[in-house]
């Protein structure tokens, strides 16, 4: 295999240096150079962009090298002037777009921009009212006079185009667009898949602080694990173990690896797509794949400051800060930094308490290529939470803060993920890009649980037994390289956008356990006393001591097509072949030890289809597949077969209110097959087996954007029938754990607009989730929980403060369970009041 990824390197940088020679053997036809001199020559080029001051305010002028502009369309909004110019490119010797900031008063930004398919966009946003604006067409270009605030009347004559429109801030809750979907820049409308985009703004009203919080903002997500110390997992369309993406890199594979408490400082908006992704992804899971887009250097200097405090002893201070490095703007930086601490809402010593630090930079290589290389470190400790336990049909009746483990276990990480992206394009209709990551999670603990305990538990007495162990510097490392090319082209009246591409995929991980498998520390979950075990962990016996490698490559293309302006297609297929290797080294326990290897291949097809009857209405019909290798062992030392998804989907998809409030409604219907469960008679800690099959198919709505001026809403609800379809147990029938059949989120926000009370915010919101069962056997059930949170802000110039309330009535709940009756039954944080306070310089 070591041999295979050097040579596919060696592919992937004969592809980079080859590019223009590809390009120049493609277009050597007579036809193709004619063909492609055509289009050029109809694409009027904006070579420079000017400002100058006049009595009245302003004119910006758009020279041509060549031709004369065509006539802009308007678009309306409140306080900018939108112009949109047809078959125009921007070729600027400053960079693809132009920004001035204040350049007179009474106008707050002059931004000028391409857009998709030869546009481009002229936008004039005033301090308070909308700017007006008379449009002179000339031989070489446009000039616009811009008055602030001022509407024209009579000032037009038979020569000049006279533009008036209000501006158009478009809403701060939805976003149109996503990569995460195709890897291009492709509307969400345009995209016959469910994927919903949580922006910042949105984190911003809420105040979110862990993943699991923002996430009920999409349908059909919720928790498999939150408080547990190796990282919080996720549930999406029924399966456990979606895999988590920071910006289109995958941290685990499959289901498989710890990702840790995901820092959200520095996230500029996440990514939920729906279903299999494994055509884009490769290995993961087929509920569908979280991405986390992260925030990038900016053009204009920015200084922000922010400081949030808490009931619990929260303090967090952090800082953003962004701009150019140089006087021509080709070199550009963003840093991130934040310190947190806060005292655990469960009954332990440790609190938790994190360092994240995060320097971006990008360097505009020339109008064609840039250059962005990017770390993150993050460094946090606390407690290792192993949640209650159940007692005949429910969780237990004890205070949801007691500890079960003792008091003093803990877990410290520290996460190191370092990159680049480099992008070319090699003609304006092929663009090459290249990408490298690299994510390495190094962890300690000292941990007590039940799970490897020697007696089961006693649920008439609550005697409950507990074992100690210490897990000591458990790397996991992560490679993955992704080059793709992005080309759009046209055969006969057909617009095609096509993606074809490579990507390497290696994990290397470990686990290492000392601990005594016939040691016994008992507590009474009743009457617990301090909790506390006498032993040091650090000298007892080793258990465990696992090593894996699991290497994939994946090979994709897909196609976009454009049939008519209202009917598209997506056509895609991924090859990808992974090889796995898992060493079980001798201990003290299992002298023996074992080895095993596999390799595995497959086809993943996705085809989708795309009828919009009306602009506003998009209707979607998808099939997709995945593949994903299983790197758990039975107790025999042998890895499983892979596990193989399928997704049938079809929905409606509509952006209302002019664009302002989208809504997308879907039926999913998903299989998959050879699922890895906990074996009941492990011969070691992690020992699986496979149940056969699983189906999960529902309904999910999801509704995000501004109704009105300052009111902005998220709504979304999800019905969802998991179950075991296939066993070789009394499974077979049952439902999934932790997979609600009903949830429901709301999330509403109004800002006054206006009047001596211009600033200040209020937002409501309810979290409502039915009960589900706490594992495969449906042995107990969760309860059901309704949720109440709140918000008041207050807005001004440049400054921002709120309150946020979570939980406001205090209630009880259970917000997962993990398969088991006696390991990771995780409770929710009670009432939480968050104060914030933002600067922006």
């Amino acid at each position: 295999m070591g041999k295979v990824l050097l040579g596919l390197n060696l592919l992937v940088f004969m592809v980079i240096a080859g590019g223009q020679v590809a390009i120049a053997y493609e277009l050597e036809g007579a036809r193709e150079t004619e063909w492609m001199a055509q289009i050029e020559a109809s694409r009027v080029q904006i070579t420079n962009v000017r400002l100058e001051s006049t009595g009245a305010g302003l004119q910006l002028i758009l020279e041509t090298a060549d031709g004369e502009l065509a006539t802009p369309t308007e678009t309306v909004s409140r306080n900018a002037l939108v112009a949109e110019i047809p078959n125009a490119v921007l070729v600027l010797p400053e960079g693809d777009e132009f920004q001035q900031f204040e350049p007179t008063e009474g106008i707050v930004l002059v931004q000028v921009t391409e857009l998709p398919d030869d546009r481009v966009q002229v936008v004039i946003t005033g301090a308070d009212v909308p700017p007006t604006a008379q449009i002179s067409p000339g031989a070489n270009g446009l000039t616009l006079s811009i008055v602030p605030g001022i509407a024209l009347a009579d000032v037009a004559d038979d020569d000049t185009l006279r533009l008036v429109v209000e501006g158009e801030e478009g809403s701060r809750y939805f976003e149109p667009t996503a990569t995460t979907g195709t890897r291009t820049d492709t509307p969400l409308r345009d995209i016959p898949q469910s994927i919903q985009v949580i922006p910042q703004e949105v984190l911003e009203d809420q105040q979110v602080i862990n993943l699991d919080d923002a996430l009920r903002n999409v349908s059909g997500v919720v928790p498999s694990r939150s408080n547990d110390g190796t990282g919080q997992r996720f549930i999406v369309r029924g399966f456990e173990g979606s895999s988590v993406l920071r910006d289109g890199f995958r941290l685990s594979s499959g289901a498989i690896g710890a990702t840790g408490f995901q820092e959200l400082s520095n996230i500029e908006q996440i990514e939920v797509l729906k279903g299999p992704a494994a055509i884009l992804f490769g290995v993961v899971e087929p509920g569908g794949v979280i991405n986390l887009v992260t925030e990038q250097p900016t053009s204009e200097p920015f200084y922000g400051l922010d400081l949030r405090v808490g009931n619990r002893g929260l303090i967090e201070p952090s800082l953003d800060f962004s701009g150019p490095l140089t006087e021509d703007g080709r070199l550009s930086y963003r840093l991130n930094a934040l310190y947190r601490s806060e005292d655990y809402f469960r009954d332990f010593e440790t609190d938790v308490e994190r360092f994240f630090i995060a320097p971006v930079l990008s360097w505009q290589i020339s109008d064609r290529t840039e250059l962005t290389v990017s770390l993150e470190y993050l460094d946090d400790e606390r407690p290792v939470d192993f949640g209650l336990v159940a007692i005949g049909d429910e969780v237990a009746d004890i205070p949801f803060d007691r500890n079960l483990g003792a008091p003093e276990d803990f877990i410290r990480t520290e996460t190191l993920r370092a990159g680049y992206t480099f992008e070319h394009r090699l003609s304006d209709r092929l663009t090459l890009r290249n990408a490298f990551s690299y994510w390495r999670n190094e962890d300690e603990s000292i941990l007590t649980s039940s799970f490897i305990a020697p007696v089961p538990f006693d649920e008439s007495t609550g005697e409950l037994p507990r074992n100690i162990a210490f897990s000591g510097g458990v790397p996991q490392d992560i490679f993955e390289l992704q080059t793709n090319l992005v080309g759009t082209f046209n055969t006969g009246a057909i617009e095609h956008t096509v993606l074809a591409g490579i990507d390497l995929f290696r994990r290397n991980g470990a686990a290492f356990l000392q601990a005594d498998p016939s040691s016994n520390f008992p507590i009474n979950i009743f009457d617990p006393g301090d909790g506390s075990i006498p032993v040091d962990p650090r000298n007892l016996p080793s258990a465990t001591d696992q090593e894996t490698r699991t290497d994939t490559l994946g090979l994709y293309i897909q196609d976009q097509v454009t049939l008519f302006d209202n009917l598209k297609l997506l056509l895609g297929v991924r090859y990808e072949t992974t090889e796995q290797e898992s060493t079980n080294n001798p201990t003290d326990f299992f002298p023996n030890g074992s080895e095993s290897s596999q390799s595995d291949d497959a086809f993943s097809p996705r085809l989708g289809i795309v009828y919009q009857p009306i602009e506003a209405v998009s209707l979607f019909a998808s099939y997709s597949r995945s593949f994903t290798p299983n790197s758990g062992t039975t107790s025999a030392g042998d890895l499983l077969e892979p596990e193989r998804g399928e997704q049938f989907e079809v929905g409606a998809k509509a952006e209302l209110l002019d664009g302002q409030l989208a809504i997308n409604l879907a039926y999913f219907d998903i299989t998959k097959e050879n699922v890895a469960t906990p074996d009941p008679n492990p011969a070691f800690p992690g020992a699986v087996v496979a149940t056969g099959e699983e189906r999960s198919q529902g309904v999910e709505l999801d509704i995000i954007g501004e109704i009105l001026p300052g009111w902005n809403i998220i709504a979304n609800y999800a019905y969802t029938d998991a179950r075991i379809t296939e066993a070789n147990s009394v499974l077979e029938g049952n439902r999934l754990f932790s997979v609600p059949e009903h949830n429901v989120n709301l999330w509403t926000t109004y800002d006054i607009q206006n009047g001596p009370l211009e600033g200040l915010g209020f937002g409501l919101g309810f979290n409502y989730v039915n009960e589900r069962f706490g594992d495969n056997a449906n042995s107990f059930e969760l309860d059901s929980y309704f949720l109440t949170n709140a918000a008041i802000s207050y807005q001004r110039d440049n400054w921002r403060a709120g309150l946020n309330f979570r939980n406001l009535f205090d209630v009880d709940y259970i917000t997962n369970a993990t398969n088991s009756r006696t390991i990771r039954i995780e409770p929710g944080e009670g009432f939480t009041i968050i104060g914030s306070f933002s600067l922006a310089l």
